[in-house]
């Protein structure tokens, strides 16, 4: 796992910080891994995956289309990059 020093902390922020993780029963390391997995995941992101999959069935498209797709689609491998 990879580890952050945050530097020049104002004391105040470091209190809040103290004061948020003894009321949710846990260390300050561990409440500040909590807010920022919060912040930089939150559950309401967009996932291409789901957000693909609702427009496939908001369109309406089935497993024949994709049957279709995959018999008339070129299989031809493609050209290696040249770098002359």
């Amino acid at each position: 796992m990879a580890m952050l020093t945050v530097r020049n902390l104002p004391d105040e922020v470091h209190r809040a910080l103290r004061v948020r993780a003894a009321q949710h029963g846990r260390s300050t390391e561990a409440e500040v891994r909590e807010i920022l997995a919060i912040v930089v995941k939150p559950e309401t992101r967009v996932r291409l995956g789901d957000a693909l999959a609702a427009l496939g069935r908001k369109i309406g498209l089935t497993n024949e289309d994709f049957e279709i797709l995959n018999q008339v689609r070129d299989k031809t491998p493609a050209e290696p990059p040249r770098f002359e």
